[in-house]
């Protein structure tokens, strides 16, 4: 392929000679005959002639490679190979369009956009991109586009992440041609900006601003000096407002800030623009905007505003913080004045114009997270600070909301910084309002608690939300002068005595009592709390479960950890009494039905959503007790009683759908979700969790095997499915573990089990290669054949034991592995390349003779249609010059069937090549000779690169 591009440059070369000779040569003829040169014109007609005579040599050599290489390895079984073809042929189109981009030529780029390989479909993508970013080659496409456009849309798709961004970046180019891609099609390509595959997202966001906002109307032109309302991004800000609210794929505006943050910087960032669409009046004739589009509007600035301050994109879509480079640097610290010097000053008009709205005060509120505090003071802004202040006041007074009162809580955490001025300001101001809500709690708490009285709904609603409020202050500021355990306790106390006490009022007393102990650990620990957390729980009981989980956590023997052994009398171990209270919870609260869970106070069973919240709800519960298994806080033996759930689960599922059951079900599938999740509660020291995983392990293997199946050996045990499950803990174990319990695993099978290769056993082949990933037996897959168990027993004899002799005899007899019946050597697998190519009969030819299968995105082909690939010859099918087009209706999926080998012979390619192939005809095609077949010796490969060398040499003359 490298020699025929070689060529190709060649050809180029020599038809710009031809095209400048033929130039020179029409001048001269065209002078009057007193000044013609005869000489020269005989000397440019011999020059031309020679150019010619070399060009058909030219030709002919390419096309002894063409027909004899490229067409048989653009199909080749190796896929290095055919994406190298696919390459080489882009270069060609790209680099002699006059000759090669035709659709004779584009139809196997388009054909190979199916392969199953995702290197061969990405070649086929940059080499679109290098035709379609020319534009002045557009127009040789447009059948190619027409033809394969639906392709290249459902290749953004595509399951190799570098495939799908190189196909949103060719769709990208094909922008430029009018009114090719249809709004289904741009749709397609939008919600990509949602994706958690960044350079995905980014791709699609790139699509998305060029398609929608790159191009400005005519009477934008007059208003580039203007800013804010009047400026020119105005119109753009408002059409990412409607494309956000109208895609109704996604709620996380951040997502898609992040997706247009590298091609759209200049809009994301006219703050200006953005704060005056909310605060200044509309024009004339302008549309103000609604309710729905302001929410959206702040969300969307909040998002610009933390991508340009923490130059990192959101949760889900980056490896972790990056270190910046100086120039990044600077522009952050640029970002961060700018934000700081506007919203200083807009802020607080902000809040008190949508002080009533709890969601857009609450991202409102986030804004000083990101201000440079020192400008408040260089800047001589404290007014602007102290009207900030007193709007934050307002809002607690007025609203109740967890979210709104948290959200003050971090701005005044954020305020409260001492390294700069205006932290004796803040903290009087916080001071003076946690003062009140303090006096305002007691007084309110003394009247609740009076004896012989019932407290009514007024006084109880007046408690808990003065409750709220400190709390929610109390979760990101030490607030342990103001002494609020006593009262909490006593709050508790009486409803613990009474029981009548309302659940809302308990939940918020059991989190405040829980900072308290917190902050008097920082201070005894010199830490400190910089992290608000952020908690819904639903019933007072769940709320003290997750609590009691995290003191435990915290006074465990961890507190001890990095030198603080002063702290040995803090740490507490709970007994077995509580531990199986614990349990006993998990088991009545987490693994139950859902339909019998409880999932709001209005027992809306069927919604969807308080469905999901509740199974959130059931895991957090799980995730918290078994972080105390994995940091040994109680006893290790209580991960088998969790791991017994998902038995009971399976065997629930058995007697609802039979043994025969679906694996990919979404019950199966569910409960082998939480056995996945469940494994990563083990964490990486696999050495402390060692003997539960391989007591989990050998309990799974048991009950798998636990009931033959009624009719034979010859079907598979009632409960192998479970081997599915079992085998997502394999990871967790050890080496030498995975060893054993391979052994053990060899104990419950038969012969004939460990030739069976029908679905219903793959739980026992994924299960057993499982165990041999990664160990030294790891000779068998899926689709290798027959097992080598013979071979396992061998290296046993001749290897010595890696692990210790415990690992071998925590519960299996090493002995026993010598009487496990030995099996039949796996046989040895050979491909393509050492075969010898079959030979054909003279009327068949070498592809034609292979049934193709579609890819599964693409309709099957008819095989029985008389215009189908095994009923028409190859050559008239496929490579039929002045056939019908064939572009229409021969696409030709690219499948890795046998091929012939690359290595074969010389004379192998040569046989068979007596059919029609098209010829590469170089332009311009004037007065050429006929063209005769390719003869056997030309198509040597010694003398092909003679020729070449030589027409190198003299094809600059």
């Amino acid at each position: 392929m490298k020699l025929m591009t070689a060529l190709v440059n060649v050809a180029l070369n020599l038809s710009i000679n031809m095209d400048n000779t033929q130039r020179q040569y029409e001048a001269e003829r065209n002078k009057i005959i007193g000044k013609r040169a005869n000489d020269r014109l005989e000397l440019l007609l011999q020059k031309r002639k020679e150019l010619q005579e070399n060009q058909d040599e030219i030709e002919n050599m390419m096309n002894a490679i063409f027909k004899g290489v490229f067409v048989h390895r653009y199909r080749d079984a190796i896929a290095e190979i055919r994406a190298i073809c696919i390459e080489e042929i882009g270069i060609w189109m790209k680099m002699y369009s006059d000759a090669f981009l035709n659709d004779s030529y584009l139809k196997y780029v388009g054909w190979t956009m199916h392969d199953k390989q995702g290197e061969v479909r990405l070649k086929c993508l940059t080499a679109l991109q290098g035709l379609y970013y020319n534009k002045e080659l557009n127009s040789k496409l447009e059948l190619f586009t027409s033809r394969f456009k639906d392709r290249i849309v459902s290749m953004t798709l595509d399951k190799e992440y570098d495939v799908a961004v190189q196909a949103i970046k060719l769709l990208t180019l094909v922008l430029h041609s009018e009114e090719v891609l249809t709004a289904e099609d741009c749709e397609n390509v939008y919600h990509l900006v949602y994706s958690a595959h960044r350079p995905v997202a980014v791709a699609a966001g790139e699509f998305l601003y060029k398609k929608l906002f790159s191009r400005r109307e005519p009477e934008d032109d007059g208003l580039l000096k203007r800013r804010g309302r009047q400026g020119p991004n105005a119109n753009l800000v408002k059409t990412l407002v409607f494309f956000f609210l109208e895609s109704e794929l996604h709620e996380h505006a951040a997502y898609l800030v992040d997706s247009m943050w590298d091609c759209a910087t200049e809009l994301l960032k006219d703050w200006e623009c953005m704060n005056s669409l909310l605060l200044e009046e509309p024009l004339n004739g302008e549309e103000p905007l609604t309710d729905r589009q302001e929410s959206a509007l702040i969300e969307i600035m909040l998002c610009t505003i933390r991508q340009a301050a923490e130059c990192h994109p959101p949760v889900g879509r980056g490896t972790g913080k990056r270190v910046l480079t100086a120039k990044e640097k600077k522009t952050q610290l640029d970002d961060r004045t700018r934000i700081t010097e506007l919203f200083a000053v807009a802020l607080p008009q902000l809040l008190a114009k949508y002080s009533v709205d709890a969601e857009k005060v609450t991202n409102l509120l986030q804004l000083p997270q990101y201000f440079d505090l020192e400008i408040y003071t260089t800047g001589r802004l404290e007014k602007h600070l102290d009207a900030l202040l007193r709007q934050i006041r307002d809002i607690v007074e007025k609203h109740t909301d967890t979210d709104v009162l948290e959200a003050c809580s971090k701005t005044y955490h954020a305020l409260c910084n001492e390294e700069f001025t205006i932290f004796n300001r803040v903290d009087i101001a916080r001071s003076q309002l946690i003062d009140e809500l303090a006096d305002k709690f007691n007084r309110l708490l003394e009247d609740f608690l009076q004896e012989g009285e019932e407290p009514d709904e007024d006084d109880a609603y007046q408690v808990l939300s003065t409750l709220k409020r400190i709390t929610a202050f109390h979760n990101a500021h030490d607030l342990s002068r103001w002494d609020l355990f006593g009262c909490n306790y006593k709050l508790l106390k009486t409803g613990i005595e009474n029981g009548d006490m309302p659940e809302q009022i308990v939940i918020h007393a059991l989190q405040c009592t829980h900072y308290v102990i917190l902050w008097q650990l920082a201070k005894i620990t010199e830490s400190s709390s910089t992290k608000v957390c952020h908690t819904r729980v639903i019933s007072p009981i769940e709320c003290a479960f997750t609590i009691l989980c995290d003191v435990l956590m915290i006074f465990s023997h961890q507190i001890m950890s990095g030198g603080r052994d002063m702290l040995e009398p803090l740490v507490y171990t709970p007994d077995s009494s509580l531990q199986s209270e614990l349990l006993s919870f998990i088991l009545d609260h987490v693994f139950i039905d859902q339909d019998d869970d409880s999932n709001s106070a209005d027992g809306q069973q069927d919604d969807e959503a308080s469905k999901i919240e509740a199974l959130h709800k059931r895991r957090n519960l799980l995730a918290a007790f078994c972080k105390l298994i994995v940091y040994t806080v109680v006893e290790m033996n209580t991960a088998a009683d969790i791991f017994k759930q998902y038995m009971k689960l399976f065997n629930e599922m058995i007697q609802e759908n039979g043994y025969n059951f679906d694996r990919s079900s979404p019950t199966f599938s569910g409960i082998k979700e939480l056995a996945r999740r469940f494994a990563l509660t083990f964490g990486l020291d696999q050495l402390k969790t060692r003997e539960a995983i391989a007591m989990l392990h050998k309990d799974g293997i048991e009950f798998a095997f636990k009931e033959p199946n009624p009719q034979g050996e010859s079907h598979p045990p009632l409960n192998l499915a479970f081997l599915d499950i079992l085998s997502e803990f394999s990871s967790k174990l050890l080496r030498q573990d995975k060893r054993t319990v391979y052994v053990y695993l060899e104990k419950f099978m038969t012969f004939q089990m460990s030739l069976r290769r029908e679905d219903v056993w793959l739980p026992l082949m994924s299960y057993r290669n499982s165990l041999l990933a990664g160990g030294d037996d790891d000779t068998m897959s899926v689709i290798s054949g027959i097992s080598s168990r013979g071979s396992t027993v061998r290296n046993k004899k001749t290897k010595p034991a890696t692990g210790n002799s415990s690992s071998d005899s925590m519960w299996l007899n090493r002995e026993q592995t010598m009487h496990t019946p030995v099996m039949m050597q796996t046989p040895q697998l050979t491909s393509t390349i050492m075969r010898e190519p079959k030979r054909l009969r003279p009327e068949e030819s070498y592809m034609g003779v292979y049934p193709m299968q579609p890819e599964h995105h693409q309709a099957p082909l008819d095989y029985n249609s008389s215009d189908s690939v095994l009923n028409k010859s190859f050559s008239s099918h496929f490579f039929s010059r002045r056939g019908t087009s064939l572009m229409e209706d021969d696409e030709e999926p690219i499948v890795e069937d046998v091929m012939m080998s690359s290595e074969g012979r010389i004379e192998d390619l040569n046989e068979g090549m007596d059919f029609d192939t098209m010829d590469i005809d170089l332009p311009p095609s004037k007065n050429r000779r006929e063209r005769t077949e390719l003869k056997p010796d030309f198509f040597d490969p010694a003398s092909i690169m003679d020729e070449s060398v030589g027409l190198v040499k003299r094809g600059g003359n």
